[in-house]
């Protein structure tokens, strides 16, 4: 474990807590700029992406970061907050080479490698060329001629797709190894014993690798890879049952009960009286046979004509 520190003010400089294989702990002492961060294109996204780079050993180190909430550490004497947990693990080269030996066949022509391995943006590219065995690593991915005893290169994308399928079946024996469960069940194996891991077909193997080793290509050679280790095509997403809508029609509603049956006139009667005091319903009561109402003496039959003077 390894803290770095950023430029500024000792007292307020901020540091990152690394984990880093056991033999690079002397690298720093050995060398002024033993460990260099250097910002590289991803061979996945084609974004730049943070990795380390041993300049005594000539070797590159990829950076994944480990994020978690409400987590700090205790540094010597101060406390920084944020809780980053960085790793650095060794990483083949040869992925980040691939992105400029793809770009590179446009031209389709056989290219020296000083003149494929370039790039404006990430400048640093060039520590790839100081990588040892570089041209063996490269009769894996190219075709190579020799002209005036200098070498020239041309991706093939055959000899690609057979690195990777070998890349592919050796994580599937890391995976199957470390009893890690791979179904579609689940994606971690912290809640299965290594005999339910073993279960696991070797289809979910090959699919879960392959997965793993498409985080270091292009979306288009993975694809590529797919078809050349005979994967299944991904299941298509099911489609949403129908919503069940209320169906509208123009035709007039017809009505299920006969309403007619009940008396119009008892419910008005009941509503009416719903609404009456004790008073008026007394007086409802009340025989009223030869009785006239009030309204009937101010009717027009009673008014008297009155004549000219």
């Amino acid at each position: 474990m390894a803290g770095g520190a950023d430029c500024g003010d000792a007292a307020y400089a901020r540091q990152h807590v690394f984990l880093l294989p056991e033999y690079l702990k002397d690298t720093s002492k050995k060398m002024k700029s033993g460990l260099m961060f250097v910002k590289l294109v991803n061979p996945c996204s084609g974004e730049g992406t943070l990795y380390l780079f041993d300049m005594c050993l000539l070797q590159l180190f990829e950076v994944k970061v480990f994020k978690e909430k409400h987590h700090s550490w205790f540094i010597n004497q101060s406390v920084q907050s944020g809780g980053l947990l960085h790793f650095a693990t060794p990483m083949d080269p040869l992925f980040l080479l691939l992105h400029y030996l793809i770009k590179a066949d446009k031209e389709g022509t056989f290219q020296p490698l000083d003149q494929v391995v370039m790039d404006d943006m990430f400048p640093n590219c060039n520590l790839l060329l100081k990588l040892p065995e570089l041209e063996k690593l490269l009769q894996h991915v190219t075709e190579e001629k020799e002209i005036n005893n200098k070498k020239y290169y041309k991706y093939s994308k055959e000899k690609t797709l057979m690195w990777l399928e070998k890349k592919v079946n050796q994580t599937m024996t890391a995976l199957k190894t470390n009893n890690i469960n791979v179904s579609a069940r689940v994606q971690s194996s912290a809640f299965f014993s290594g005999n339910q891991a073993s279960s696991d077909k070797e289809e979910d193997y090959i699919c879960y690798a392959h997965g793993l080793i498409s985080d270091y290509i292009p979306k288009e050679l993975s694809d590529d890879l797919s078809k050349h280790l005979k994967l299944p095509e991904p299941s298509a997403p099911l489609p949403n049952p129908p919503s069940k809508k209320v169906k509208l029609s123009d035709d007039p509603v017809e009505a299920k009960e006969d309403y007619t049956k009940f008396n119009s006139k008892d419910l008005k009667t009941e509503k009416k009286n719903s609404k009456m005091t004790a008073a008026q319903k007394a007086l409802a009561k009340v025989d009223k046979t030869g009785m006239k109402s009030i309204a009937s003496f101010f009717g027009t039959t009673n008014k008297k004509t009155v004549g000219k003077i």
